[in-house]
């Protein structure tokens, strides 16, 4: 049997609610507006390439931002030590590189197990809590947050284009 990416989970929250229920919840949604684009299609669609030889797929995306969770809650955030499930020293881009479509499923559960990991890591953090970043110096969560909401944000974009060149899904 042929695996095919469920529906994303369930998300929601309230748009009348505190600053941080709000951020938590902006970012679930772009996160589910990611893997919706992926629902319904085979491993095979997953890892097509937008226009060769770009190496741009939904696959991709699913694997890129897995590590960037990681890189932003774990590593910048708390300043561990982390290893990066695709990124590597000698291949910056093999989440994108180095799809396969046997392991589609792996890689969308492997990015659902590592948003549950993010809220973890800042449960008991505070907006205002900041961190030393190497780019952009101080930098609070609540910045944070909203880094990686328009971070989501654009590469649901490139998630849009894509799938509507797989079976001209758009919306």
């Amino acid at each position: 049997m042929t695996w095919v990416a469920p529906p994303p989970p369930p998300f929601g929250g309230s748009l009348v609610a505190d600053e941080r229920t709000l951020l938590e919840g902006f970012l679930d949604w772009q996160r589910a507006v990611l893997v919706g684009k992926c629902t319904g299609l085979t491993g095979a669609e997953l890892a097509a390439p937008a226009v060769p030889p770009s190496t741009l797929s939904l696959l991709g995306l699913l694997r890129h931002v897995t590590d960037v969770e990681r890189e932003w809650f774990q590593a910048r955030f708390h300043g561990r030590s982390v290893q990066y499930t695709y990124k590597r020293p000698d291949a910056k881009d093999a989440a994108f590189d180095e799809v396969d479509p046997a392991h589609a499923e792996r890689d969308y559960q492997r990015l659902i197990d590592e948003w549950r990991a993010s809220r973890e890591a800042v449960a008991g953090n505070a907006l205002d809590d900041a961190f030393e970043d190497s780019l952009r110096g101080q930098m609070s969560l609540r910045a944070m947050y909203l880094h990686l909401i328009q971070e989501y944000a654009r590469h649901n974009g490139h998630a849009d284009l894509l799938r509507q060149r797989i079976d001209g899904e758009t919306g």
